[in-house]
């Protein structure tokens, strides 16, 4: 019997959130075939047919639903895989065979499709398999069970048949959870898919490519489209069933409740706000957003508050976050950057202090950060703390700290709030982190952004400096990254380690382009370096390239033979 096995679009009027909601376990079967001559592989999605007050009415889904009670006999009815390789499989302690038992009686109620044999491992003909056929509406109806027809007709399940793909579980929050267990196959031969005109009014045989780019027509559910969009990048059937077979563990996905400009929607764990939903909204009540709005205040804990200002653009992305660090008995804050110099959003930082503002603190004087410092300190009559530019170029050259940092320094805020200062050069000279130790936290300014590369720009950004305080800093117990731009990150130590491999993949490609050892000018390095990045982008990431060579030079690696150009060093 076809379910709502996964979670589909969602609405504000469909549903009311329901933390705790009790999760069914599922089981879904994607079928595959091989498509003609220039066809290219298809998968079969079924239709669910109309249904008073069900969201999910005309949905194309993969043939699937819940597991049935009867589904636990079989471990005694399936063939080639016994339930101890099954539970290893799964990561359950056991009864997992049931997931594959589940997942055929569902192909064959559903699509009429049946992976079967003989008890001797003989495949059946198709007079043995048209007369199983003739069971598939008592199926339905629950006139008889699967294991009753496999000991009616001497037939297993061929539990082989199918490869364990992928784990989805229903996001916390509504009305109804499912913990659904994705496998994949190949159609079987002799047989030819159909649908049951009950649970399912049509079944297509779509290319993944198709079914994609008919994502809003078939009113595809998230796991199905990412399904398919790994189908499309695997190519051929063969190259799926490997790719399942070899997958040393298959990770859950959950997706999560969040509102925004297109209202209230499943966010994937790869999106960017994915990690802080988790933080702010546990349960699903999806009341926290999916975008970084300029203005409002974002309450991340008891002693910290997120405003963003309105300068999103390729540069700052969403925009800059200003935080507001404190609380406690004296209610009182401290602001960190400020922000661009933007009357609205110093009153909208004003306006999100619960109390008075006592402290302005910046990470660098980059003009999307520190020019705000100075209407702030107007207002409120906060000092400033941080340390003054050490290069003129795209600087706030007014920012003059009433009390200079330099790295080390630790303040004691309200709220039980340990603020400790470290010094970050290598996106600016002048750069400063924050360590807020009460949440193991660190605000990193323009040191690590979410979803983007941070430029480096010589002479104040420096490539060698920028590698050396990133790899400091993975020495510092912490749990959540706080950006200059994007959203709470998790897994710091990850996060700032694939952007140090990411800068030595790319400064060895810069040492591949002088593999004939001749000299080249700056912009051909470029051509040939940022060969990944759009034209349009080449001229930010030449400065990044210019940080590059200088530190290769440094480095004693190459030369700079004259202004602009550059050679491997001799030896």
């Amino acid at each position: 019997m076809s379910t709502s096995n996964e979670p589909g679009p969602i609405t504000a009027r469909s549903w009311a959130p329901t933390p705790g909601a009790a999760v069914r376990q599922a089981a879904t079967v994607v079928v595959l075939r091989r498509g003609d001559a220039g066809g290219g592989m298809q998968v079969l999605l079924m239709r669910r047919a109309p249904r008073e007050g069900d969201i999910h009415s005309g949905a194309c889904v993969f043939p699937g639903g819940l597991l049935d009670a009867a589904d636990a006999e079989g471990a005694a009815l399936c063939c080639g895989l016994d339930d101890a390789q099954a539970s290893a499989r799964l990561g359950l302690p056991g009864s997992a065979l049931a997931y594959w038992f589940a997942a055929m009686r569902e192909c064959f109620e559903e699509a009429g499709l049946l992976y079967a044999a003989k008890q001797d491992r003989a495949h059946l003909d198709a007079a043995q398999l048209a007369a199983i056929a003739t069971q598939r509406d008592a199926l339905n109806r629950r006139q008889v069970t699967m294991g009753e027809i496999c000991q009616r007709f001497g037939i297993h399940l061929a539990a082989d048949r199918l490869a364990y793909l992928d784990h989805w579980l229903t996001p916390p929050g509504v009305p109804k959870r499912y913990d659904t267990r994705f496998f994949v196959t190949e159609a079987p031969e002799l047989q030819v898919a159909s649908q049951d005109d009950h649970e399912t009014d049509a079944q297509l045989w779509l290319t993944p490519a198709e079914g994609l780019a008919r994502r809003k027509e078939l009113k595809l559910a998230p796991p199905t489209f990412k399904i398919l969009e790994l189908l499309q990048r695997l190519g051929e059937v063969d190259a799926v069933l490997a790719h399942a077979r070899g997958l040393a563990a298959v990770p859950c996905t959950m997706p999560r409740l969040a509102t925004g400009s297109k209202g209230l929607r499943p966010v994937m764990p790869d999106e960017p706000p994915y990690a802080e939903l988790g933080r702010l909204d546990p349960d699903g009540h999806g009341q926290h957003s999916y975008e970084l709005a300029p203005g409002p205040a974002v309450r991340l804990s008891p002693r910290l508050i997120r405003v963003t200002a309105p300068n999103g653009s390729l540069m700052t992305g969403p925009g800059t976050n200003t935080y507001l660090i404190g609380g406690g008995p004296a209610n009182e804050w401290a602001v960190l950057d400020p922000g661009p110099s933007d009357a609205a959003h110093v009153q909208a930082i004003v306006a999100a202090a619960p109390g008075p503002i006592r402290w302005i603190f910046v990470t660098h004087t980059h003009k999307d950060h520190s020019p705000a410092a100075q209407a702030l300190k107007a207002h409120t009559g906060a000092p400033l703390h941080g340390m003054a530019p050490l290069h003129a170029e795209w600087q706030d050259t007014d920012f003059v700290p009433d009390l200079p940092l330099r790295g080390g320094e630790v303040f004691a805020l309200p709220g039980e709030s340990t603020l400790r200062v470290l010094h970050t050069p290598g996106h600016a000279g002048n750069h400063l982190c924050y360590l807020l130790e009460e949440e193991r936290l660190l605000f990193t300014g323009d040191h690590v952004m979410q979803g983007s590369t941070v430029v480096i720009n010589p002479p104040d950004g420096d490539m060698g400096a920028y590698l050396r305080s990133l790899r400091e800093l993975l020495a510092l117990d912490i749990d959540w990254l706080a950006p200059g731009h994007g959203f709470l990150m998790p897994q710091p130590q990850r996060a700032m380690q694939h952007i140090i491999d990411h800068r030595l993949k790319r400064e060895a490609k810069v040492l591949r382009a002088f593999a004939d050892h001749t000299a080249r000018p700056t912009d051909v390095l470029l051509a040939a370096v940022y060969d990944d990045v759009p034209p349009q982008l080449h001229a930010m990431a030449r400065r990044s390239l210019l940080a590059h060579l200088h530190k290769l030079r440094d480095d004693g690696r190459i030369s700079q033979p004259d202004s602009d150009r550059w050679a491997l060093a001799a030896g």
